[in-house]
């Protein structure tokens, strides 16, 4: 017996979304048995983009029932069947929520249409259930509300059924009772994590940090590895008594705070830190008429000299170089961009001063140049990069001395910042190689910080 089901819900943080509407058709292989579809009052509001989505909004929720006044409907309409729906975990982790806060905990089987089309369906341009339906041309009528999504999911689940003539991938598909679903204890832990950006630690019973990672949202990424599949993730699910963690506010601050104590701390679960993780870079050198010129190439073979930034592959390196010579005007013949005998294509499109053929100054282009650099790599050798902190009122602050990361730490008051002994006492000291300059170069080129601060 199957049931058939899609929910609707508020939006917002993970784990804290309420249900809005619910569609369930109990379905028997051959036929629809049952069936059940009701809005909710999940007593929050829904998030604007979720009004615009489905279509419903707090004004019509107000007089719906609450979760607590379904929740045996549908505790009985689910009961003995195996809840099919396009991408399972999330419902049924919606479902397992709402029912975990009435103290009831709530357990079924699950078959996921998503990864039932990846298997039967292996040519499909999109696996969303839109798209999906629409190129197999099933109906669709009322998307994005839960009677309608979950008939489109019915119609799909007859067709793969269909489909699969030995019935071989449905038997693997069918996760077993305790795969994608949470312990009590895991669910205990998770319950204490937040929300937030941080770095955390997952023990075993003898308290040893067995996987430490980062993430924006610790709460959502814990819950990942407890519900993950394979062996290895079954195995730390196994062996994890207790997560701690350490909030930043920055991502910046995390990714250096893991770089830094996967190396002191080698958890079992972790994969082996990289001696080098980069491979390529954007050099810097001069032409034989005083340009600066910009090129790629691979750091091994070409050393430290000339070196501006550091890239994780050749392709990043190139597009790197690319929107640098595109923001800032740069002549891509002098940068290797182009093949022309004479001026580069850009000069003729008025997108080059014509550095290519002598005829912008020197010092003027080169001046251009340093400045796109300064985007691209640290912009100062001795500065302190500001960021968020832990708590409101609270910064986070990432030392700079000649070109080499200090460390880090976190101030409320702004003259713990300009006096530099109080801020190299709040500071946490921290090794500096060319993974650190690498990570943090990386991500000032994709997101911004609060300021940075020449000393």
């Amino acid at each position: 017996m199957y049931v058939v089901l899609d929910i609707e819900t508020t939006g917002g943080k993970y784990n804290e979304e309420g249900i809005t509407e619910i569609a369930i058709h109990k379905y028997d292989g051959h036929e629809v048995v049952d069936k059940f579809i009701s809005l909710v009052n999940p007593e929050k509001d829904i998030q604007p983009f979720v009004v615009k989505l489905t279509g419903i909004n707090n004004k019509m929720l107000q007089t719906a029932p609450k979760f607590h006044e379904v929740a045996k409907r549908i505790v009985e309409i689910t009961e003995g069947a195996v809840i099919i729906a396009h991408n399972a975990q999330f419902d049924y982790r919606i479902l397992r929520t709402e029912f975990r806060r009435l103290g009831y905990n709530f357990e079924r089987k699950t078959l996921c249409t998503v990864e039932l089309s990846q298997k039967l369906l292996p040519d499909a341009e999109s696996y969303s259930l839109g798209k999906l339906v629409r190129s197999l041309g099933i109906a669709v009528s009322d998307r994005h509300r839960a009677n309608g999504d979950a008939l489109a999911t019915l119609k799909l689940f007859k067709l793969l059924l269909a489909k699969d003539l030995d019935k071989s991938i449905i038997k693997t598909v069918v996760r077993a009772e305790t795969l994608g679903e949470l312990s009590i204890r895991q669910l205990d832990i998770v319950d204490t994590l937040p929300s937030e950006t941080g770095v955390y630690y997952m023990h075993n019973k003898d308290g040893e940090i067995i996987l430490l990672g980062k993430s924006n949202n610790i709460k959502k990424r814990v819950n990942q590895h407890f519900t993950k599949s394979g062996d290895k993730a079954r195995k730390l699910q196994k062996e994890t008594k207790k997560v701690t963690f350490e909030k930043t506010g920055s991502e910046l601050v995390a990714l250096l705070k893991e770089n830094e104590e996967l190396k002191r701390n080698t958890p079992k679960f972790n994969q082996k830190v990289k001696p080098k993780l980069f491979s390529h870079g954007l050099y810097q050198s001069a032409s034989e008429d005083g340009y600066v010129q910009l090129y790629t190439a691979a750091v091994n073979a070409k050393g430290s000299a000339g070196l501006v930034t550091t890239c994780t592959s050749n392709a990043s390196a190139k597009n790197l170089l690319f929107k640098v010579s595109k923001d800032f005007n740069l002549c891509d013949k002098l940068n290797g961009l182009s093949n022309a005998k004479t001026n580069c294509s850009k000069y003729d499109e008025g997108n080059c001063n014509g550095a290519c053929i002598q005829k912008e100054d020197v010092e003027v282009y080169n001046q251009r140049t340093f400045e796109a650099l300064k985007t691209v790599s640290l912009p100062y050798k001795n500065c302190i990069i500001v960021d968020k902190g832990r708590e409101v009122g609270e910064y986070s602050a990432i030392l700079i001395q000649n070109g080499e990361f200090k460390g880090m730490g976190f101030y409320d008051l702004n003259h713990q910042i300009n006096n530099i002994h109080i801020l190299e006492s709040i500071i946490t000291p921290m090794k500096s190689n060319a993974n650190t300059i690498h990570i943090i170069e990386s991500y000032l080129r994709k997101r911004r910080v609060r300021k940075i601060i020449e000393l």
